[in-house]
C-alpha cells in the first residue's frame, strides 16, 4: 500500500482555493459534532446524493421514500434509540429536478467522519495546490465542482439495487479529478510516499503518474468487484474512477486555453535581472 506524504513540486502562488475548500468541509463536519447516529444519518439522507433520487426525477418525477431502519441495519442500540423517541423513521425525499441537483452539490461537502475528511482533504493539499497554480483560482474551482458533477453522476449510472437508496457523501470523486488533471499535468514529479509491506514500512520517491497509477487501478479493481453486488461497501469508487477520467481528459484541454501567465511573469523577472555583457559598464564604480 502507498501513502503519499509529500510531492516535490514547489507553488508560485498560494493556494486559495483549496485551502477554502479544506476549510469548508472541516468547519462544516465540526458543525455536526454533537449530532447522534439518527441525526447523522438524517443530514445525510437528505443532503447526501441518493442515485435513485435522480432516476426518479428522470422517470418518474415522484417522491422518494428512505426508511432510516432500513439503512441504520442491525445495529441495535441506534433502534432502541428510534424506538424510545418513537420518530417517523420515514423520510420522504421531493423528486423534483432541481432537489435532487442541489444535492449533487452539498454532497461534496459532507463527510461521514474524521478519518474520511482527513483522507480526502490530505491528498487535495498534496495534489491540489499545484493544478491550482497551473490554472489560476477561478478557473480551478470551476473545473473542482464541475468534475465533481461529473463524478456524481459516473456513481449514479453505475449504482444500482439497495445501494441505490443509500445516501453518498465526500468530496472524494472531486478530490478524484484533481488527481487525474496532476497525473496529466506533473507525470515526473517526484512524491515521497509511505509504502506498507506486510509489517515493514518504507519511505519511497516515486513519480507522480505511478503513484496515481497504482491508486488508479485500485479503483477500478474495487470497483468492478461492486458491480456485482447491490451495495458497493459504501465506498463510491465510480464516483473516484469518473472524477480521475474526467480529470485527464479535461486538464489538457484547459491548459491550451488557460496560458501559463505566472510562469511567464517568473521567466520575465527573471530574465530582468539576468546580467547583460554588453551593459558592463553601467556596473564599474
Amino acid at each position: 500500500m502507498l501513502f503519499p506524504l509529500v510531492d516535490e513540486n514547489p507553488t508560485r502562488r498560494f493556494p486559495v482555493v483549496t485551502v477554502g475548500l479544506i476549510a469548508v468541509n472541516t468547519l462544516l463536519l465540526l458543525a455536526t459534532i454533537g449530532f447522534s447516529a439518527v441525526e447523522h444519518n438524517r443530514l445525510f439522507i437528505r443532503y447526501g446524493f441518493v442515485p435513485e433520487r435522480l432516476t426518479s426525477a428522470l422517470t418518474t418525477h415522484e417522491n422518494v421514500v428512505v426508511d432510516l431502519r432500513e439503512l441504520l441495519g442491525d445495529d441495535p442500540r441506534t433502534r432502541e434509540v428510534l424506538e424510545r423517541s418513537r420518530l417517523d423513521t420515514r423520510i420522504v425525499l421531493s423528486g423534483s429536478l432541481p432537489a435532487v441537483a442541489a444535492t449533487i452539490f452539498t454532497s461534496m461537502f459532507l463527510h461521514a467522519g474524521f478519518a474520511h475528511l482527513v483522507g480526502n482533504m490530505w491528498f487535495l493539499w498534496i495534489f491540489g495546490n499545484n493544478v491550482e497554480d497551473r490554472l489560476g483560482h477561478v478557473p480551478y474551482l470551476l473545473f473542482y465542482l464541475v468534475g465533481g458533477v461529473f463524478a456524481v453522476l459516473a456513481h449514479w449510472s453505475a449504482t444500482t439495487g439497495l445501494g441505490a437508496m443509500l445516501p453518498t457523501v465526500g468530496a472524494s470523486g472531486a478530490v478524484a479529478v484533481v488527481l487525474g488533471a496532476y497525473a496529466v499535468t506533473y507525470p515526473t514529479a517526484q512524491i515521497r510516499c509511505l509504502l506498507f509491506v506486510f509489517i515493514i514500512f518504507l519511505f519511497v520517491d516515486l513519480p507522480a503518474v505511478a503513484v496515481l497509477g497504482v491508486w488508479m487501478l485500485g479503483q477500478i479493481v474495487e470497483g468492478l468487484g461492486a458491480l456485482h453486488l447491490d451495495i458497493d461497501g459504501g465506498v463510491a469508487w465510480w464516483a473516484h474512477i469518473g472524477g480521475f477520467v474526467f480529470g485527464m481528459a479535461v486538464m489538457p484541454l484547459l491548459s491550451l486555453l488557460i496560458p501559463d501567465t505566472t510562469y511567464q511573469s517568473v521567466l520575465t523577472q527573471e530574465r530582468a535581472f539576468q546580467f547583460d555583457p554588453r551593459r558592463h559598464d553601467d556596473f564599474r564604480s
